[in-house]
């Protein structure tokens, strides 16, 4: 989808549709005769949800004007916004419409972008036969009467939107195609078009450094297991702050011999989503250059229970040194995470955030709307959530009282991967993973439950989300030391 900027009224834009999102009480009525008929019978009134079509208007050169609703406008934060353009884009697309002019405010521009492009994705690649006759083939952003400057917030969108379809096509990817050695060669090139550094530990470097938690997942596999590192270096960077991106990296994940249930395995290629959320984010940064260094570590295995699986009750030493019982196999992520996080921190990084589909207690606790967010430092986490709200990705700060660590007893060892009960799952992972920091400000975010729709939203397909892109970008952007 060609994607340009138009300056011009919206009367003169020639297109097969002209797309207006209408808010409740606030009906562009001066735009054609039609809308005050429209508002006044109640076809239209501005609801969320609501889309309403006039052919061939009078005075304009769109073959069809469309009113799109919004919503309550004192309510349209950027989530609502973003709905709003995607879903008119989708239904323009499913008619049928090659070119297709969307009115944004000048405010919105980029956010206009980022929705259009996410909404266009499709998870169809793999597919002998596309339904290529539906597909959009240019997208007019008309901002009338603004200025040429607003091709950098044009560009932004862009790189923003395509960035979090990297994440979506990667974590799309079945495990057959994708074991981690793909996943770190896919990375890799990503890393060569952009100009950002990468290295790919594999097994042997690993086991020399000391990985046994990870590699203690990985031994079940047939597949090697690998380190994803990609740096960004900035010039006139601050050099007190190095922030880590961390992403659990499970290209598949059977659970190990605490082996899942059947039902809904198949979606279990998606356990790498919080890997391809720090890819995508960091394709994002290298082109648009902020003035932040950043390092992703992506720690990538697979997870199966071969005849050399890790078994529970197995102990395993981690990078930190620190001993591990492993009391199920099916709690995988935190296993490679905390490697991951004692190697970025070897490697110079003052702040660390990590993505993960790591429990099933975050869906019980938080639904599909909101990740999970904990951390060990309130001021980091702010910086993060803040981002979030601006990007209109749903988080919910999560408890991390000590009570919660007191679950985690082992006789055997430093620590158990689980606690004994049933209970603050989520919360005790994230303690768990808390004890690797060594007071290192980090933000964890377990994205398990909002990482892949289930179902197919008016704005998004169903599929992986790529949770988590926007607001690692915003948050390197826009940081202030």
């Amino acid at each position: 989808m060609n994607i340009q900027l138009s300056l011009a009224p919206l009367a003169s834009i020639e297109c097969d549709a002209l797309v207006v999102v209408a808010f409740e009480g606030q009906m562009p009525v001066d735009l054609h005769p039609w809308i005050s008929e429209l508002e006044s019978s109640k076809e239209f009134t501005g609801k969320t949800g609501e889309l309403s079509i006039i052919p061939r208007p009078d005075g304009m050169k769109a073959k069809r004007l469309v009113l799109a609703g919004g919503g309550s406008e004192d309510k349209a934060g950027p989530a609502e916004r973003r709905r709003a353009a995607g879903a008119a884009l989708r239904v323009m697309k499913s008619r049928g419409m090659k070119t297709v002019a969307m009115a944004a405010a000048a405010g919105h521009l980029q956010l206009t972008a980022e929705a259009c492009l996410t909404a266009d994705w499709e998870p169809d690649e793999f597919k002998s036969k596309k339904d290529d006759a539906k597909s959009i083939e240019t997208l007019i952003l008309a901002v009338p009467g603004g200025d040429a400057t607003l091709e950098v917030a044009l560009n932004k969108g862009i790189v923003i939107g395509e960035a979090q379809n990297v994440a979506r096509a990667l974590a799309n990817q079945p495990g057959n195609l994708l074991p981690p050695v793909v996943l770190a060669e896919k990375a890799a090139a990503i890393a060569a078009e952009c100009g950002l550094e990468c290295e790919v530990l594999d097994e042997a470097t690993m086991r020399e450094l000391g990985f046994g938690s990870l590699l203690g997942v990985a031994q079940g596999s047939a597949a090697p297991p690998v380190t994803i590192v990609m740096r960004y270096r900035a010039t006139g960077a601050p050099a007190d702050i190095h922030l880590g991106l961390i992403g659990k990296g499970v290209t598949f994940d059977t659970g190990g011999i605490s082996i899942k249930p059947s039902e809904g395995m198949e979606k279990m290629k998606y356990d790498m989503a919080g890997g391809a959320a720090m890819i995508g984010a960091m394709q994002a940064l290298a082109r648009l250059k902020p003035c932040l260094n950043v390092t992703a570590f992506i720690p990538s295995v697979e997870n199966m229970p071969g005849s050399k699986a890790q078994r529970p009750g197995d102990i395993v030493t981690s990078l930190a040194g620190k001993t591990v019982e492993v009391l199920n196999t099916d709690a995988e992520g935190r296993l490679i995470l905390i490697d991951a996080m004692t190697y970025a921190k070897q490697q110079g990084c003052t702040h660390l955030i990590d993505a993960a589909t790591l429990t099933g207690a975050i869906a019980i606790a938080l639904g599909t709307v909101r990740a999970g967010a904990f951390t060990n430092d309130q001021p980091f986490l702010d910086r993060v959530l803040a981002s979030a709200g601006a990007q209109g990705e749903k988080m919910w700060q999560m408890p991390m009282d000590e009570e919660y660590r007191e679950m985690l007893k082992s006789p055997y060892a430093d620590m158990p991967n689980i606690s004994g009960g049933r209970y603050g799952g989520a919360i005790t992972a994230a303690k768990f993973l808390e004890e690797w920091t060594d007071g290192t400000p980090w933000v964890h975010l377990d994205i398990a439950n909002v990482a892949w729709l289930d179902d197919s939203k008016p704005h998004l397909v169903k599929g992986p989300s790529g949770f988590g892109v926007r607001t690692f970008v915003d948050l390197v952007m826009n940081w202030r030391s």
